[in-house]
């Protein structure tokens, strides 16, 4: 039986459309905070705002990531308890809250901590994002719409760099982040138009709006208990990832999750740096920036596709490998044309490797702790989030920068390892020699 709704009417689309729709707008404004660092980064070294060194640069990255850690852990337990709209809505004040602060700072102290808050939600919003698209998104197209939904992520990243363009320059580098404050302007429009999650409010007891919520829209509700769930449920449902064999598998999630986030969030603080060091000026170094994220969109929608028709693990591993290829070859000089070829292809695969480990934890999750399964996959991984930052600020420091790509490059290679070896053990497990069909089902 199907774990989510299954959609009956016109009125039913236009109920996930919304779900996506809203949820899409939340990533955008994640990304933007996310990647906003790294495209004033440069700037920031240059002018030696608040008396940062390369080594602190690095240590600030890691403090947004820290942050993350925290909120992606968090999320998947206080969404389960307190529903995925009131956290979504609580993540998106946060972070654009947390950005004025950063651009208000006196000292490297303050802006650290304003990082820190502001990667408290950003790191709760998109496992919680991708919980909740799960619950609206068609049975055959799961991976794809939560593919659709990270487009919004790397959206964001290319307005970084054009805010960066933009507004760094006459305006300086406390502009980009009272930009960052915007987003505050949507919490309302988050609050009155996105709808709780029908599986949650089955889940908890709260069939009246949860019927109420159907009907509008002429869909069908989640099988599930209806009982409130006992006060020591959301810790079954992490206890419920070790139960059995499935410890193991989980495990190779969360390496494959370390791994990619590493890469993600260390080519994302450094790209435009580490290409400064390789000789390019400012504006070229920020259009590897556009050029990564567009591949970052581009290849979210491909992978999205892929995997569902050949398994999220399975695309999720190829893509890992291609991108240790593409992120070695950026250390290998280059003429400007194939290094621009290379940027994007590197981003198509890069970004979208990652996000597929998270569509083959949420397909193969039921909806009680759907939540809690990507939220703690999702938090593990942030550890090798803070890594991969602090990393590459000490290769700089060291004055080596150009081993950063080699570095990445081996974080994808492991994560490659992880998840194809979690797809092997899928395939066996499900007898079907598929990794896929074990998941379809499972959702």
């Amino acid at each position: 039986m199907s774990s989510s709704p299954a959609v009956l009417s016109p009125r039913g689309s236009r109920l996930a459309l919304l779900v996506v729709g809203l949820c899409w707008l939340a990533v955008l404004f994640d990304g933007l905070d996310m990647f906003i660092y790294g495209s004033v980064l440069p700037r920031m070294l240059e002018e030696k705002a608040l008396g940062m060194t390369s080594g602190q640069a690095g240590d600030l990255g890691s403090y947004a990531t820290f942050g993350m850690l925290v909120g992606a852990l968090a999320a998947g337990t206080v969404a389960d308890r307190i529903g995925r709209k009131k956290l979504m809505v609580s993540c998106v004040a946060l972070f654009s809250l947390a950005s004025g602060l950063c651009a208000v700072a006196s000292s490297v102290a303050v802006f650290g901590l304003g990082r820190t808050l502001a990667g408290v939600g950003l790191g709760g919003l998109l496992p919680t994002a991708i919980s909740m698209v799960s619950d609206y998104a068609p049975r055959t197209r799961a991976a794809l719409t939560i593919g659709l939904l990270m487009t919004a992520h790397h959206t964001g990243g290319i307005l970084s760099a054009y805010v960066a363009l933009w507004i760094v320059e006459p305006l300086g580098w406390r502009a980009a982040f009272w930009v960052c404050v915007a987003p505050l302007l949507f919490v309302p429009v988050l609050a009155k138009w996105l709808p709780e999650s029908l599986s949650f409010l089955v889940a908890r007891g709260r069939t009246d709006e949860a019927r109420e919520l159907a009907a509008r829209y002429d869909v069908e509700l989640p099988a599930a208990a209806t009982g409130k769930p006992a006060a020591g449920a959301r810790w079954n449902s992490l206890l419920g990832l070790f139960r059995g064999g499935e410890w193991v598998q989980t495990l190779l999630y969360w390496l494959a999750s370390f791994g990619g986030l590493l890469l993600v969030y260390g080519v994302a603080t450094w790209l435009p740096t580490l290409m400064r060091g390789e000789g390019y000026e400012l504006g070229s170094a920020l259009t590897f920036v556009v050029l990564f994220n567009l591949g970052g969109i581009v290849g979210m929608l491909v992978a999205g596709r892929a995997s569902d028709r050949f398994g999220a693990p399975r695309i999720s591993s190829i893509w890992f490998a291609l991108t240790a290829g593409g992120v070695f070859l950026l250390s290998v000089h280059m003429p400007l044309a194939l290094t621009f070829v290379v940027v994007f292809l590197t981003g198509v695969f890069l970004n979208s490797a990652q996000t597929m480990v998270y569509a083959t934890v949420s397909i193969g999750s039921a909806p009680a702790n759907r939540a809690t399964a990507v939220g703690w996959t999702s938090g593990m991984g942030r550890f090798g989030a803070v890594f991969g930052p602090w990393l590459g600020g000490q290769l700089l420091a060291a004055g080596k920068g150009d081993w950063g790509f080699t570095a990445f490059a081996l974080a994808g290679f492991s994560s490659m390892v992880f998840i194809g070896v979690a797809a092997l053990r899928t395939a066996k497990r499900s007898g079907t020699g598929s990794p896929d069909r074990k998941l379809v089902g499972a959702h």
